[in-house]
C-alpha cells in the first residue's frame, strides 16, 4: 500500500469514488492497452507549446504553485460527454520540473455525472481505476472572489479543503452550495511511472510523492 495513502476526512467529504470492483477477465489487458496508447498518442504534448497549439489551456492560471497543472481542452470535454476517445483527454497533467519547466505526467478523462458504474467500466475498468467526483462544495457568494482566502481555525471556509459539506452550513457562512462539481474524472499518469499504483492513483499526491522516494 506504499504511496496509496487513505483519503483524509476532508477529501472524504468532498470526493465520491466509484466502488472497488473485482477484476474481470480482460481488465488488465484493457488497462495496459490504454496506457500504451496514451503514451503513444499524447507524447507529443511533452512540449506544452504543442498542447497549447492544439487547444489545451491552463486551468486556474491565476493559482500559482499547483501540485499538478491541468491544461484543459473544452472541445474534448464536450466530446467526452458523448463518447470516450483516449486520444482526446479533457486535460493534460503537468508538474513543475527543472528550471521551472513543465513536465507531462499524464492525462485526465471525464464522463457525464449521469453515467452508471457499468458505463464508466466500459471506458476504463473499475477494477483498475477508480473514477471520482468532486461533491459538496461551499463556494463564495457571487462577486465575492476575495472570500476564497477566508479561513477559520486554520482551515479554508470555502472550497475543497473546507470542513463545510452541507447546504445548511454553507448558507450559514453566506456561501453557495454545489452538490456536484463537473462530473466523473479519472487520472491516467502514464508518463509518471511504470508502477500501476502511480499510473492509476486517485489523488494527485498519491504516487507522485512515491516517485521521489
Amino acid at each position: 500500500m506504499s504511496g496509496m495513502s487513505m483519503p483524509t476526512v476532508v477529501e472524504d467529504l468532498h470526493m465520491k469514488l466509484t466502488p472497488e470492483r473485482r477484476a474481470a477477465p480482460g481488465d488488465s489487458t484493457r488497462a495496459a492497452a490504454l496506457v500504451t496508447r496514451v503514451r503513444g498518442t499524447l507524447a507529443k504534448y511533452r512540449d506544452v507549446r504543442v498542447a497549447e497549439a492544439d487547444g489545451f489551456h491552463l486551468f486556474l492560471p491565476g493559482v500559482k504553485h499547483q501540485p499538478v497543472y491541468h491544461y484543459t481542452n473544452r472541445l474534448y470535454a464536450l466530446e467526452a460527454m458523448v463518447r470516450f476517445d483516449p486520444d482526446h483527454p479533457t486535460s493534460l497533467l503537468y508538474q513543475r520540473g527543472p528550471g521551472d519547466s513543465l513536465v507531462l505526467v499524464g492525462a485526465m478523462y471525464t464522463a457525464p455525472a449521469r453515467l452508471a458504474d457499468d458505463d464508466l467500466d466500459q471506458r476504463i475498468p473499475l477494477s483498475i481505476a477508480r473514477w471520482h467526483e468532486h461533491v459538496n462544495w461551499c463556494i463564495p457568494p457571487r462577486g465575492g472572489i476575495q472570500h476564497w482566502r477566508d479561513s477559520t481555525g486554520g482551515r479554508p471556509v470555502f472550497g475543497p479543503q473546507s470542513p463545510i459539506a452541507t447546504a445548511e452550513a454553507c448558507t450559514a457562512v453566506g456561501g453557495r452550495f454545489l452538490p456536484r462539481i463537473f462530473g466523473w474524472m479519472v487520472h491516467v499518469n502514464a508518463f509518471a511511472s511504470d508502477d500501476p499504483r502511480i499510473i492509476w492513483a486517485v489523488h494527485h499526491h498519491e504516487g507522485m510523492e512515491e516517485m521521489h522516494h
